[in-house]
């Protein structure tokens, strides 16, 4: 089909409209368009004039556009849709999916895309399986777009082998590339690698999937090798190369140093090839030396960069909190304010989480404002944020609150408000929630049941933790770990099935730990079998040798049976192993400051000016006493 030179002429108009991004210009060309008729009469230019009223216009406009196209082909339902998808009107746009009289590949990408960017995963997959069922081949981008969701590896395998039944042309990289980084984000780094082998034609990407795959899997050692190796091959290591590098640094705190050296030969590399300015480099930087625990260097890091921006802020204000330097992470935070750098929910939910213990209470209250005012008391990692911050500063009526506000409640949500319920001696609302979570919520996991069987610790509820703890497995589908057991033992000690609890015992693992030790001497350390208590005793002086219980329990226990040579014996060990009773302390924010007082303290943080006036108060009174006498 031939174009007339009008149209052509106004095409071309439009084109520039699209380089200059101007939306007056736009509605010129399209007035103009309008009172030639041609906007009606001529579906491509209506479909331009629309395309670009969604890129950057306003929705009134892109909808009056729609409207006024006549002859409405699949394109311009395919950019009508794409306007319903781009303000997050899912349902709108599958209803105009549904209407649409014709549909075409790029259709189906489009909806299936909005629903995997809702959130709405298996409804993406049963438009993947019923775009098929149609008769519609997927195409390279379909399958790019079901494997970045898709929930398990086993999943994944199934969506690789129906793109081998269908003929998909392996030739593409993209394909490769989505493969590789599904196999990486569901561990299965064999068949990651088996793609990667496989590759006719390599490039960058695949290089920085493959490499960020070990990273984050913890296979650090491999993710160095193929760095090497890549820089042996026709491809230079690139910003996100090294950033995914450095964030295998620092993994294992038993290989610290190990990992600070290389760390810092990456940052090196990193300024040799120009890529300091690059903000996921410096993030990464900052992120990486934090970890290590040299954050000076990060703060020299975070001090270099000219151009702040979101990315670098986070990270800077996550290593400040993650090194117990609240009160710095707050002034950097407010920093980014004055350079009008919006915070994201990141940001605030750092914050929001340190400032539950470290910070006075009144910056929790000042953040949640914020956040109200920023319009984040919706997302659900914000408000999972703010019901532990008021569960721990003790405001759980507040937290239930922020809790039934929630829009969609994940597991963190239920989990963050059931641990809240435990920790404030809450234990029978916690069991309520956890019916509620059951009932209508997503299945528990391992965190939801170790929150659960504490609340029954915590209020001695054996029969209920008993019944949930012998269910996890075949109801939940979650094998019990050692937390869940030394939980389930301590309650079985405290109400006196000592047998039973020694039974489970047996079948850990790790035998005995600290906490089952502390809480056997703390029941029957006095009274009990003197033979086994002084094993449980030794035990946990092994485990922890500062830890003052053992010494205090096996010399009441002496006492009772008069073996004052033991007494004396146990008080020298203690003397010589300089074992002392931990001082209690408590803190009290008072603006920006965190007061700690320890316990029989008699001087503390301004202590001398506290005691000076006190004297002066004392003398003023003995005058006026003496003045009285007089009278």
């Amino acid at each position: 089909m031939v174009c007339s030179p009008r149209v052509t002429f106004f095409s071309t108009l439009l084109n520039h409209c699209l380089s200059l991004e101007s939306l007056f210009s736009v509605k010129i060309v399209h007035a103009q368009l309008i009172k030639l008729s041609l906007c009606n009469t001529n579906t491509f230019l209506g479909n331009r004039c629309l395309d670009l009223y969604s890129k950057f216009g306003t929705i009134k406009d892109a909808f009056q556009a729609f409207d006024d196209i006549r002859h409405k082909n699949v394109f311009s339902w395919n950019i009508y849709m794409r306007v319903l998808i781009s303000l997050d009107d899912i349902k709108g746009a599958r209803q105009l999916f549904d209407e649409m009289p014709e549909r075409d590949v790029v259709s189906w990408n489009s909806i299936i895309s909005g629903y995997s960017s809702s959130g709405f995963h298996d409804c993406a997959l049963r438009l993947f399986s019923r775009m098929q069922t149609f008769g519609v081949t997927p195409s390279d981008y379909t399958y790019s777009i079901v494997l970045s969701f898709i929930q398990s590896a086993h999943h994944g395998m199934e969506i690789h082998c129906n793109m081998i039944r269908n003929g998909v042309d392996f030739s593409s990289v993209i394909i490769w590339n989505s493969l590789i980084d599904m196999y990486c984000n569901h561990g299965v780094l064999d068949y990651a690698f088996g793609v990667f082998l496989n590759m006719e034609q390599i490039d960058i990407i695949s290089w920085n999937t493959l490499i960020a795959g070990f990273s984050k899997s913890g296979y650090k050692e491999l993710a160095y090798k193929h760095f090497n190796i890549m820089r042996t091959t026709n491809h230079l290591p690139d910003a996100f190369t090294i950033s995914s590098i450095m964030t295998s640094c620092s993994s294992s705190t038993s290989t610290i140093d190990q990992d600070l050296s290389t760390g810092k030969q990456l940052f090196s590399l990193s300024i040799k090839l120009g890529f300091l300015s690059n903000t996921i480099l410096s993030s990464a930087a900052i992120d990486m030396f934090s970890k290590c625990k040299n954050i000076n260097d990060s703060i020299r890091v975070f001090e270099e960069i000219n151009n702040w921006d979101s990315c670098v802020c986070n990270s800077m204000i996550s290593s400040l909190v993650d090194n117990r330097l609240e009160v710095n992470a707050i002034d950097i935070f407010a920093l980014s304010l004055n350079k009008n750098i919006r915070p994201t929910e990141f940001t605030l939910s750092c914050l929001v989480s340190c400032s539950s213990l470290f910070l006075p209470p009144v910056l929790g209250t000042q953040l949640h404002c914020l956040v109200v005012k920023l319009g984040f008391e919706n997302d659900s990692i914000v408000s999972s944020s703010l019901v532990e911050m008021y569960s721990k500063c003790g405001s759980i009526d507040s937290a239930k609150t922020i809790f039934d506000q929630m829009g969609v409640k994940d597991l963190i949500s239920w989990n963050t408000m059931i641990l809240g319920f435990t920790y404030n001696g809450k234990t029978m609302e916690s069991l309520k929630l956890f019916d509620e979570l059951l009932k209508s919520g997503p299945t528990p996991d391992e965190v939801t049941l170790y929150g659960i069987l504490l609340a029954c610790n915590f209020g001695y509820l054996i029969n209920e933790g008993l019944l949930i703890f012998y269910s996890m497995e075949n109801e939940y589908g979650v094998t019990p770990k050692d937390t869940h057991l030394t939980i389930i033992v301590d309650l079985m000690i405290k109400c006196g099935r000592l047998n039973e609890a020694l039974e489970i015992i047996t079948t850990m693992d790790s035998g005995l730990n600290g906490v089952m030790c502390k809480s056997i001497l703390d029941v029957y350390g006095v009274y009990g079998e003197l033979g086994f208590i002084e094993n449980v005793a030794e035990i946990l002086m092994n485990l922890e040798p500062m830890c003052v219980l053992p010494y205090i329990v096996l010399c009441k226990a002496y006492e009772v049976r008069g073996k004052w040579e033991s007494v004396a014996r146990v008080k020298k060990e203690m003397k010589d192993r300089k074992i002392k009773k931990v001082v209690g302390c408590s803190w009290i924010g008072v603006k920006r400051n965190l007061f700690d007082f320890k316990e029989s303290e008699v001087v503390h943080h301004g202590g001398e000016d506290l005691y000076l006036m006190l004297r002066l108060m004392m003398w003023d009174l003995d005058d006026e006493d003496l003045d009285m006498l007089g009278s």
